[in-house]
Formats: C-alpha cells, structure tokens, sequence
C-alpha cells in the first residue's frame, strides 16, 4: 500500500500482537485499503480482519508505530 492512498487515519502494532486501523477517506479508497489489509505486507500473516464503522474525527494524514 502506497502513502498516497487518499485515506487518513492510523495504523499501531498492538501487545496482543494484533493491528489496530484508523482509516477515514472516500468508499473507494477504503475497499482498496480493505482489500489490502486482508493480504497484509509481506511478512505478515493475516488471520482475520474485523472491519467497524467508525462515526468520530479522524486525524488529518496517516501514521503509523
């Protein structure tokens, strides 16, 4: 996933070993990034993805730790 996605959010490595996703941007951007984080980087091993809806503000950019 490139940095010019055209979403804005988070993305944290969690102690439990899981990843937490913050993305906020247009339904398009959002299935690609989707799409995406069921296949993960590739070293990662996915195993599920939860997908919630999110009604707050989001965060201007994208960051990551």
């Amino acid at each position: 996933m490139g940095t010019d996605t055209g979403v804005s959010g988070y993305a944290r490595n969690c102690t439990d070993g899981t990843v937490e996703v913050l993305a906020c941007g247009e339904p398009e951007a959002l299935e690609r990034l989707l799409e995406w984080l069921h296949r993960g980087p590739p070293m990662a091993r996915v195993r599920m993805v939860t997908e919630l809806e999110f009604d707050g503000d989001c965060p201007a950019g994208f960051s990551t730790s």
